[in-house]
């Protein structure tokens, strides 16, 4: 695992956005995991700049989404089908066929887990995965007592999560109760590993996560076991590591 702490969110999320771009500019027809939330924010619109000013061109790159809401239909603005194209699609050159993200409306939600991971294989899975993580140790939206060796399936949020989310929404009633979700073996099984946290709120989680025990407790903690795992976080986030770091 590679840690790297960068001053502060701008930078962060300014070396995030340079591994992206690189691997596109080796890569034209990578395939790449997105994540929703507020960390990889400052990741998109670097894309976003580097598209416009420097020409990195995602014509060719296909996407696959983490999680979605169930219940949620696309044009909702806590959706992450409106998130993604609000913050990064309707703002770059990525072909809409080639973007993967969760239907929360599906009727057969199982039948279309199966589909999505035939979907992951079929282009050649994963060649990089954003992540983040959330402060009880959700990466997607694998809460903790997760399978580490799940797949694609609906979850139930636990209420430490709803209540991160509810920000987001009017009031915790609004916030769904389910999601579908890509699992741990999903992304454990993506080429490389990006993982992203910034601010004091991370830093209990980024420090289990670097240097705690691997537990399905904790699902983040998985990334550990990943040949190509890289970390970057702000110093608020990376202020409890005690090891030394890039």
């Amino acid at each position: 695992m590679l840690v790297i702490i960068k001053e502060n969110y701008q930078q962060m999320s300014i070396e995030a956005a340079r591994q992206v771009a690189s691997l596109i500019r080796k890569k034209p027809d990578c395939v790449i995991g997105f994540a929703t939330g507020s960390t990889p924010l400052g990741l998109y619109k670097e894309l976003i700049r580097m598209h416009k000013e420097e020409g990195l061109d995602f014509s060719k790159v296909v996407s696959f989404n983490l999680d979605e809401y169930v219940g949620l239909p696309p044009n909702h603005p806590e959706s992450y089908h409106y998130f993604m194209g609000e913050n990064l699609f309707k703002h770059i050159n990525i072909n809409p066929t080639n973007v993967h993200i969760p239907m929360g409306m599906a009727e057969d939600i199982d039948a279309f887990c199966e589909w999505y991971e035939q979907k992951i294989i079929e282009h050649g899975g994963i060649d990089l995965q954003i992540l983040g993580i959330g402060s009880n140790g959700h990466i997607a939206f694998n809460e903790p007592g997760s399978s580490l060796g799940s797949r694609t399936r609906i979850k139930t949020l636990n209420e430490n999560t709803r209540l991160d989310n509810s920000r987001f929404f009017n009031s915790m009633d609004e916030v769904p109760k389910y999601a579908i979700t890509m699992g741990v073996g999903t992304i454990m099984e993506a080429k490389r590993l990006l993982l992203l946290a910034n601010g004091v709120k991370k830093a209990d989680a980024i420090k289990a996560t670097v240097e705690g025990p691997i537990m399905a407790k904790f699902p983040a903690t998985i990334v550990q076991l990943h040949r190509y795992a890289t970390v970057i976080v702000d110093k608020e986030a990376a202020s409890k590591l005690e090891g030394k770091y890039d």
